[in-house]
């Protein structure tokens, strides 16, 4: 099972409360760039938005781990964050963008599956957008069920 939200941490926490079969925790965005950039490339003949991963690493701009900003699942997230880009890139090329590495935590404090994605940004269409969510479920297959 899998959770799909918004990043609101305390519907996390019910939710997994109420839940406890999920095991996943994926929370979709669309990232922040400027008026020209268009994060697009071509997936079996269909404009795709290209996808980028984040990871908190709750350390602070020094890299020192932030005590009051714990995440026990760091690695195990980073793993999951690492197989799905390198799953991605295998088979669909630069629809992977990158992982970007962030000093926050983005809930994923919360369980060892728990990624942040942002499927393109505000400068793509909703076809492009769509049309990365299909790809990105056949990524995320590959690696949650070997």
């Amino acid at each position: 099972d899998c959770l799909l939200s918004r990043g609101l941490g305390d519907v996390y926490k019910r939710q997994l409360k109420d839940n406890p079969e999920i095991e996943v925790i994926i929370d979709l965005h669309r990232d922040g760039v400027p008026d020209d950039t268009h994060l697009v490339t071509d997936v079996d003949g269909k404009p795709t938005a290209q996808i980028m991963l984040l990871n908190g690493m709750c350390r602070d701009e020094d890299g020192n781990d932030v005590d009051y900003w714990s995440n026990d699942n760091k690695v195990d997230n980073m793993a999951f964050a690492l197989q799905t880009y390198l799953a991605g890139r295998a088979n669909y090329g630069d629809m992977m963008r990158k992982i970007y590495i962030s000093t926050s935590r983005y809930n994923m404090d919360l369980m060892p599956h728990a990624m942040l994605a942002e499927i393109g940004a505000q400068t793509n269409t909703v076809e492009e957008e769509y049309n990365a969510i299909e790809p990105f479920a056949a990524m995320l297959a590959k690696v949650l069920l070997k």
